[in-house]
């Protein structure tokens, strides 16, 4: 009977125990829960103030430029910038709760003072790209400044949606047109093609082509500045010389890709008629644009890649 008591004894004790830790186990876990719902009540608290100040804004855009070809590349990047982003997200929250105010209040009155301006007076350029500078402080304020630069490439990756002021555009475009007018024009007529060019108006056959803004325009080019930096950003190559180069050499690949859409538009036009040519084989040009000028980043990329190895070897003899 002894025995038996001890027993029991024994047992109520670690089932005591054992309630015991599942208790403290419950309670570790509220807290843990606790903790983080915590860490992201900031971050939710910036998220929305984000959506109340710039949803219109980016409403605004859709319904506007952002509907043209000459903009169609803003939603792209806009999206692009956020995944980047959400990449980054766990590096973020993984850093400790050091914020830098100091910092981060001065940014933030700028990018406010941005879209304060830019809402009122109707200026895009101010008004996007007060977003960056909201982003931007937002991160310094509960982060610090390692979470900036953790994000620093989706911060400037995001800079290619903001339209830029018509003036800057329409100087920049009218040299560009010009120099792929020309060079389509004389690669074409190389090879065989009866083609003529009077400005940026192309003459084949019977039909006459205008080499538009979205075409060869500056927002072309920089559409494809912005997949060939995103390239660069996905592939991280540990050379510095070989990012450096193919960096540089972006700009050229860029041009080089909208030559090859106004020729395809021209061979289409020529071949098939004027109705081909303006339907839906011209929405598809653009998806040779994009086609042609990234086999042309990962042809650049693997020459360079044969070049600095070749490079190293010759170093080590």
């Amino acid at each position: 009977m002894r025995s038996q008591k001890i027993k029991a004894s024994q047992i109520r004790s670690f089932s005591g125990i054992f309630m015991s830790g599942a208790s403290m186990s419950t309670v570790s876990e509220s807290a843990v829960s606790s903790q983080r719902a915590g860490e992201l009540l900031p971050w939710l608290l910036v998220f929305g103030g984000a959506c109340f100040m710039y949803v219109p804004t980016f409403m605004e855009l859709f319904r506007t430029i952002w509907a043209t070809d000459e903009q169609a590349h803003g939603p792209i990047v806009l999206g692009l910038s956020i995944w980047l982003l959400w990449r980054k997200w766990t590096s973020v929250l993984a850093l400790p709760l050091q914020g830098n105010p100091w910092l981060a209040w001065p940014v933030m009155l700028l990018g406010s003072l941005f879209f304060v301006v830019g809402r009122s007076q109707g200026v895009l350029i101010f008004e996007v790209g007060s977003l960056i500078w909201m982003v931007a402080g937002a991160l310094l304020l509960l982060r610090g400044v390692q979470a900036l630069r953790i994000c620093a490439f989706a911060l400037f990756f995001a800079l290619f949606m903001i339209p830029l002021p018509g003036v800057i555009v329409d100087t920049l475009t009218a040299p560009m047109k010009i120099a792929v007018s020309i060079v389509a024009e004389h690669v074409l007529y190389a090879i065989g093609y009866p083609i003529a060019r009077s400005g940026v108006v192309l003459q084949i056959g019977q039909y006459q082509l205008l080499v538009a803004d979205a075409c060869a325009g500056l927002h072309t080019l920089f559409t494809l500045e912005a997949l060939g930096l995103l390239y660069l950003n996905v592939v991280r190559h540990a050379s510095l010389l070989r990012n450096v180069a193919l960096a540089i050499l972006i700009v050229p690949i860029s041009f080089t890709a909208n030559v090859i859409r106004v020729m395809t538009l021209t061979l289409i036009t020529y071949h098939w008629g004027d109705e081909a040519g303006q339907g839906f084989l011209h929405g598809f040009s653009g998806m040779v644009l994009f086609m042609s000028a990234l086999l042309l980043i990962i042809g650049a990329d693997s020459l360079l890649r044969f070049g600095v190895a070749r490079k190293g070897t010759t170093d080590e003899r």
